[in-house]
């Protein structure tokens, strides 16, 4: 069975490069981005890798971890960090799991037997401090991932964590929020003294609150 939200992100131990994960151990008390690729010394995984090398800042901000996954050796892992330097004008500057024996991307579901039965497909979770997932993406090998997206619905989890908010289609960080329907309006009073625009019973706008 596949991993559901709200699951417990399953611990393990891995080499990688940047020496031995134990996962969970790793993680503490960070919000982590756990993402596959279906091979080194591939294309679209190359401009992905040195994407989210140059969003570190970005992950800093919001005390979160990066960290990726292929199946390739990690002997092949090293020299493609090198193509990743010189093409995308970033080192990699997170870790890199060597999945040889495909342990990690078993237990997480990476390889979809009818796309390819040997690679992993491009996965995306989100997990939380408390090590539960809060974000399944998969995308095709073919198609590389937008992680101004995977940045946006993080931002979105952590606001709507810390405050009894819901964001709306198309919502960016500073935008409005809207109000959960479990929320009385007597206790939205109190939680937003400000005020909200109520466009239905079910449907109050309110400004976005400052972020801890």
């Amino acid at each position: 069975m596949s991993l559901q939200l709200g699951d417990i992100a399953p611990d393990f131990t891995q080499e990688s490069t940047a020496g031995t994960i134990n996962f969970h151990e790793w993680a503490g008390d960070n919000w982590v981005i756990l993402f596959s690729h279906p091979k080194d010394f591939t294309p679209v995984c190359t401009t992905e890798l040195g994407e989210v090398s140059r969003l570190k800042p970005e992950f800093d901000k919001r005390n979160t971890k990066a960290i990726g996954l292929s199946v390739d050796p990690l002997e092949d892992h090293e020299a493609w960090a090198g193509d990743i330097q010189e093409t995308q004008g970033q080192g990699l500057n997170f870790p890199l799991l060597a999945d040889g024996d495909r342990k990690v991307s078993d237990l997480y579901g990476m390889i979809h037997p009818n796309a390819n039965d040997t690679l992993t497909v491009r996965s995306v979770f989100i997990i939380d401090p408390n090590k539960k997932v809060r974000l399944t993406i998969t995308y095709p090998a073919s198609t590389g991932r937008n992680f101004a997206e995977v940045l946006r619905v993080l931002d979105s989890l952590q606001l709507t964590d810390e405050h009894k908010l819901a964001t709306p289609v198309n919502w960016q960080d500073g935008d409005d929020c809207i109000i959960v329907p479990a929320v009385s309006n007597e206790e939205a009073k109190t939680l937003f003294p400000e005020g909200w625009d109520e466009q239905k019973p079910y449907l109050r706008l309110v400004k976005q609150p400052k972020r801890s």
